[in-house]
């Protein structure tokens, strides 16, 4: 299954993905991990991403696309994947229908994740994340250790240089602009579900569920 997590930035889709991993025996695609851990590796491709993420912007998708056309290629998303956070526009969408084409496959459900934009900014600025693991902590809802030592592996914990409220209302602003048009490329294909995302973790995840079970 190629299943598709939408929503803004924040609204809990890469928390979501990572139970789904489990369930679906498929790989989370998680362009912002990913672009990430390119961003730390020092590649060229990596300084690029820096670029852009630096400042709190989107990436160009020809650098997205290049980073995505090669993981769906490889063996370990030859069953599917979870995307997550991608694609953000409609030319995304149906670039990425066309590399899914070309592997016989196709996007099976998208699940839209709907959450108010306060709730988002509370649960943003609020997180927490360890440098080594990415093991994610929240100071409301899942304090981290006061030593500031990540409990899963003994890495940093610290807050991402963009989990702002300021780059949360900016990347709010471009989903609203841009990616709205994702949806309706989808729902004009008759996979969209779309669900609440506020309420306990595994009520979430539950109704996620019965979403998939519907494709």
């Amino acid at each position: 299954m190629d299943l598709l997590l939408f929503g803004p930035p924040g609204a809990g889709k890469g928390t979501q993905a990572k139970f789904l991993v489990k369930e679906l025996g498929i790989p989370q695609l998680s362009t912002g991990d990913m672009m990430r851990a390119e961003r730390a590796s020092g590649s060229d491709l990596g300084k690029k991403f820096n670029e852009y993420m630096s400042q709190g912007l989107l990436v160009p998708d020809e650098l997205v696309l290049e980073l995505m056309e090669k993981v769906l290629s490889s063996e370990e998303a030859a069953k599917g994947a979870i995307f997550d956070g991608f694609p953000r526009t409609a030319p995304q969408a149906e670039a990425l229908d066309a590399i899914l084409a070309k592997l016989g496959r196709k996007i099976d459900r998208v699940v839209a994740i709907e959450v108010d934009l306060d709730v988002i900014i509370d649960r943003v600025t609020g997180r927490r994340v360890c440098k080594s693991c990415g093991q994610t902590y929240h100071l409301r809802y899942d304090p981290p250790p006061s030593d500031g030592v990540c409990t899963a592996c003994g890495g940093e914990i610290y807050q991402r240089a963009d989990d702002t409220e300021e780059t949360v209302r900016k990347r709010d602003s471009e989903y609203q602009a841009k990616t709205a048009a994702v949806l309706d490329h989808y729902d004009a294909k008759g996979v969209v579900a779309h669900i609440n995302g506020v309420g306990e973790l595994d009520e979430i995840t539950e109704r996620i569920r019965e979403a998939i079970a519907t494709a």
